[in-house]
């Protein structure tokens, strides 16, 4: 071996690293990739979609490949013939914040074994992802619907965070998939700007092995995190005590950019967004007002909760109301179902006594959509 010829061997696999480059970026095949998976093959399916900011203690990450998630999800199973298929979307209190997956409304509704009238079981799937968005909820039912067995129903949990327009397109989940969010901006004739500056537009080098590094190293680690998953069942990390949620407020009755007695109206709220999910769905889908937090404490006058002043969640719950009885949309509002006691370290985050009360609830609620 001479110098000439280490130096043919380093320029041949220079040039065959840049032709690999080149066609990876142009062939983009990064949610082609997400789509192959262990999970429900090698690994046992997720019961609730990849989410995690301590990936060494939870088993689990965060990624924006909507392909790799829900392939890593048990929804990606084939849909069973005795099976009444239930869609459960929302924010983090419907993904479950620190509550394991047999504490969720999921694994509640899963573990009560519950059939409908022609026999067959109900089995929920966990479609929830924190960060509120309606927008958010809205990309994963039509990412769901486009990548597994049709569901029965959905049940959609919804909360006043979720619905300020300047809110639709903050997740990172959908600024990293700007080409699914403008097809539902176009398809749905959402209120959202296709433009927004927030999108995620990588530019060629961007979109090459090197520029996709990480994105391909989270498809990696996702699936070497089966392995951890599927010994512990541990997909979150729950630590021993939890800081309770705020009941004490200042004199503030601020909601984002609003101050009282400003008006909140049906054009300040996304309220399209509900329309487009409905008309996604394709069955018969209802719409939760999620339980939340009632505090007791000082100037509880003027606020329920650290979340929300009196007066914006009063409009807000007239406003749907409306909306809904307007539209015809099956809608169910349970804001004060839950016991105080019963919330965690949020406004909307249950205890499992908490989430099982909810559980018992959405389960009556199911046979009014079979």
């Amino acid at each position: 071996m001479t110098w000439r010829g280490v130096f043919r061997i380093l320029l041949k696999a220079a040039l065959l690293f840049a032709l690999a480059n080149v066609l990876f970026a142009a062939l983009n095949p990064l949610e082609a990739l997400g789509s192959l998976s262990l999970y429900n093959r090698l690994w046992p399916g997720r019961e609730r979609l990849p989410y995690g900011e301590n990936p060494a203690q939870s088993y689990n990450l965060s990624l924006d490949n909507i392909p790799a998630m829900l392939a890593s999800h048990t929804l990606s199973r084939p849909k069973a013939a005795d099976e009444f298929r239930l869609l459960i979307l929302g924010d983090s209190a419907a993904w479950g914040w620190f509550l394991t997956n047999a504490d969720t409304l999921a694994g509640q509704i899963n573990a009560a074994a519950a059939h409908t009238a022609d026999g067959r079981r109900v089995v929920a799937y966990d479609l929830g992802y924190p960060v509120m968005s309606l927008t958010k909820d809205l990309l994963l039912l039509d990412a769901a619907l486009a990548s597994a067995d049709p569901p029965d129903a959905v049940l959609w949990l919804v909360t006043l965070e979720s619905f300020p327009r300047e809110k639709q397109l903050f997740p990172p989940l959908l600024q990293h998939n700007p080409q699914r969010v403008r097809a539902l901006i176009a398809g749905y004739g959402l209120h959202l700007d296709p433009a927004d500056p927030r999108f995620v537009q990588p530019d060629f080098w961007g979109q090459t092995i090197i520029g996709q590094r990480r994105a391909l190293a989270d498809l990696l680690r996702l699936q070497t995190y089966g392995l951890s998953w599927a010994a512990t069942g541990i997909d979150q990390m729950i630590p021993a005590e939890i800081t309770l949620r705020q009941s004490d407020f200042e004199a503030d009755v601020s909601w984002q950019n609003y101050d009282q007695p400003t008006a909140l109206t049906a054009d300040n709220l996304a309220l399209e967004v509900l329309t487009a999910g409905v008309a996604r769905a394709g069955v018969p889908l209802l719409l939760v007002n999620e339980p939340m937090f009632i505090s007791g404490g000082t100037n509880s006058d003027l606020r329920y909760n650290a979340f929300y002043p009196r007066w914006a969640y009063d409009a807000y719950r007239t406003l749907l109301a409306d909306t809904a009885a307007a539209t015809g949309w099956r809608y169910l509002d349970l804001w004060d179902s839950i016991p105080p006691d019963e919330f965690t370290d949020t406004p909307v985050h249950l205890t499992p006594a908490g989430s099982a009360a909810l559980a018992t609830r959405l389960l009556d609620a199911v046979g009014t959509l079979e």
